[in-house]
């Protein structure tokens, strides 16, 4: 099982001496009542492990509190700024250049989390120095390589991807009403009227879809996938050991 934090050294980064950093960015809001409130956190974090471990990268604590105002409907969401969440990884992107560290990778674990797309623009005006994953491309091929049955537009919010890989990583977290949570539905207005207009339970998705080996089978395929972006950002990519990520 991996730990939703880094715990490297000091000693263990100066060695390591990698000059890109990953950073896992996820969100505090409801997944209904069979995920935690640390869903997308957690997803970011069991990614972003999986392509550290496999690269060699320099892997950071993640951003639990992002951009989540389409589920304020709910209790427990919290959620911060669209300009504070682009100051902090802006932040964080300067305090690692300043040691050396040239490259971010920011992983994303909350699709409402859009100002992060604006983010890794901006950072790259002047030559590759960040990259944002998954790309949607990214979680197209890994939703075929695990054999997900859901498609990515009904599976938004608490349902077959997020459930598989928590139930692979974190199994004592997923509800046991899981299998009785499916809820499909379009939301055509979710920007104007959250999430709450498309859902009672806050799921859109079918999380009774959901298994350990699809989540596994999700994150090696994640990694295996992430040579090309890591090329793109840096000119290299090979993994020390793409597969399976250390539990």
């Amino acid at each position: 099982m991996i730990l939703p934090l880094a715990t490297a050294t000091s000693a263990d980064e100066r060695d390591r001496a990698s000059r890109v950093a990953v950073l896992p960015v996820g969100s505090f809001e409801q997944h209904g009542a069979h995920l935690p409130l640390s869903t997308d956190t957690l997803v970011a974090c069991a990614i972003a492990d999986a392509i550290a471990r496999a690269y060699n990268l320099f892997l950071l604590p993640p951003i639990t509190i992002a951009c989540s105002q389409e589920h304020a409907a709910w209790p427990g969401t919290v959620s911060i700024r669209a300009q504070t969440l682009i100051a902090v990884v802006t932040d964080i992107a300067e305090s690692l250049r300043s040691s050396g560290v040239e490259h971010v990778v920011v992983v994303n674990g909350h699709g409402g989390n859009y100002a992060l797309a604006n983010v890794v623009q901006e950072a790259n005006v002047a030559g590759p120095r960040m990259a944002l994953f998954p790309r949607r491309e990214d979680w197209a091929a890994a939703r075929a390589a695990a054999g997900l049955e859901s498609t990515a537009h009904e599976d938004m919010h608490a349902g077959e991807i997020e459930t598989s890989v928590l139930m692979h990583l974190w199994p004592q977290l997923v509800g046991a009403d899981y299998a009785a949570a499916d809820h499909v539905a379009e939301r055509p207005h979710l920007l104007v009227l959250g999430l709450q207009a498309s859902t009672v339970s806050g799921v859109v998705g079918r999380p009774s879809l959901g298994t350990p080996e699809k989540g596994q089978a999700v994150l090696r395929a994640l990694a295996s996938g992430f040579t090309e972006t890591l090329r793109v950002l840096t000119g290299a990519g090979t993994a020390r050991s793409v597969g399976e990520p250390d539990d």
